[in-house]
C-alpha cells in the first residue's frame, strides 16, 4: 500500500502553530514544533514555516504531501515513546523530497523537530483552607499539572477555575481520590479534619507508588498518626516516607506561622523532590551537525 501522504483532515485544526504552541505549553500537554530549517532547491516551504504537532492533532503546515507527513510521523512516534512516554528533546529530521519523500519537487530541506513531553510533576493536593490556597497560588508558574482536592463542597475560590494545570475536585471519598492520582504523584495531606488526613495518608502509602508525601501538624500529631498507622499494618520503612510537619526541610519558616510561609517553606521542601536527573536529549544538538548542515550548500 502506497504510503499515506497527508494526515487526516479531522486532525486537521485552523488553530495557528504560535497559538496552539501557547495553549499546549501553558496546559503542559504533550506536543512537537517541527521547523523547516534549511532549504535546498524545489521545497513546498521556506526555512522558518513551522508546524505543531500532537498525537491526535496538527496545526499549520510544512506544505502538505508525503515529505509533511513523514514530519508527522516522526513526531507522533517520540510523543508516544517507546514505554508510552513521550521522548522530550531535539532531533534533526533530513528530507531528499524526491527520495525519502518520494514527490516530485525534488529539493531537499532539514526538520528540526523539538519535543515537549508535557507536564513531569503530578502534585495532588488535599485540602482547601489557608495553606492548601496560597500553595496553588505559589506553583502557579511551575511546570505541575495541579489537582486539587477537598470534601467540602463549594469550597474553591472562583480564579482556580482560570488557573492553568489546576483541577479542583470534590472528594468526599479519600480512598476513591487516592485511588485515583497517576502514579509518581506527590502529595501534600492538609485538610480541615484530623480524621481526614489519617484516612488520606493511610491510602496513599498503602498504594506504594506516590513519590513523596508530606502531611501538615506538629511533632505530637505525627506521634498520633504514626502510633496508629502502624498498628494499621504499615512498616517503619513506609512510615519513614512521611515528612512531618511539612517545610522543614528546607530550614521551615523562621517562626513565622502565617499560611504564606508554610506554604512557601513546604514548596521549598518539595522541590527538589521534583527534580529529576538531565537527559542526554536535553543537551541539545551536537553543533558539529549543525556546522555541517548550515554550511552545505548543495542538494544531496
Amino acid at each position: 500500500m502506497a504510503p499515506q501522504s497527508t494526515p487526516p483532515a479531522s486532525e486537521r485544526r485552523t488553530e495557528s502553530w504560535h497559538a496552539a504552541l501557547h495553549r499546549l505549553q501553558r496546559d503542559g500537554a504533550p506536543h512537537a514544533l517541527a521547523t523547516q530549517v534549511t532549504s535546498a532547491g524545489s521545497t513546498p516551504r521556506e526555512p522558518g514555516a513551522r508546524m505543531v504537532i500532537t498525537l491526535d492533532a496538527v496545526f499549520d503546515t510544512l506544505g502538505g504531501g508525503t515529505f509533511e507527513y513523514q514530519v508527522i510521523e516522526a513526531a507522533r512516534a517520540r510523543l508516544a515513546g517507546k514505554d508510552g512516554s513521550a521522548e522530550g528533546g531535539l532531533s534533526l529530521e533530513a528530507f531528499a523530497l524526491g527520495g525519502r519523500s518520494g514527490q516530485c519537487c525534488g529539493g531537499f530541506v532539514n526538520v528540526l523537530v523539538e519535543v515537549f513531553p508535557g507536564s513531569a510533576t503530578t502534585l495532588a493536593l488535599f485540602g482547601a483552607g489557608h495553606v492548601g490556597t496560597e500553595l496553588v497560588r505559589l506553583a502557579a508558574p511551575l511546570p505541575w499539572q495541579v489537582r486539587w482536592h477537598d470534601s467540602r463542597e463549594a469550597i474553591f475560590p472562583d480564579w482556580a477555575a482560570e488557573q492553568p494545570r489546576l483541577a479542583c475536585r470534590h472528594a468526599p471519598n479519600p480512598a476513591a481520590a487516592v485511588a485515583a492520582l497517576p502514579p509518581g504523584a506527590h502529595a501534600l495531606v492538609l485538610t480541615h479534619d484530623h480524621a481526614e488526613d489519617l484516612a488520606l495518608v493511610d491510602a496513599l502509602l498503602a498504594r506504594g507508588d506516590v513519590a513523596s508525601l508530606g502531611l501538615i501538624g506538629s511533632t505530637s500529631k505525627w506521634a498520633s498518626f504514626r502510633s496508629r498507622l502502624g498498628k494499621a499494618g504499615h512498616d517503619e520503612a513506609t512510615l519513614a516516607r512521611v515528612r512531618c510537619p511539612i517545610g522543614m526541610a528546607a530550614g521551615g519558616t523562621g517562626g513565622d506561622k502565617t499560611p504564606y510561609a508554610i506554604a512557601l517553606a513546604t514548596l521549598a521542601e518539595l522541590l527538589p523532590l521534583t527534580a529529576s536527573a538531565e537527559r542526554p536529549d536535553q543537551r541539545g544538538l551536537d553543533p558539529a551537525l549543525l556546522r555541517a548542515v548550515f554550511n552545505t550548500n548543495t542538494v544531496t
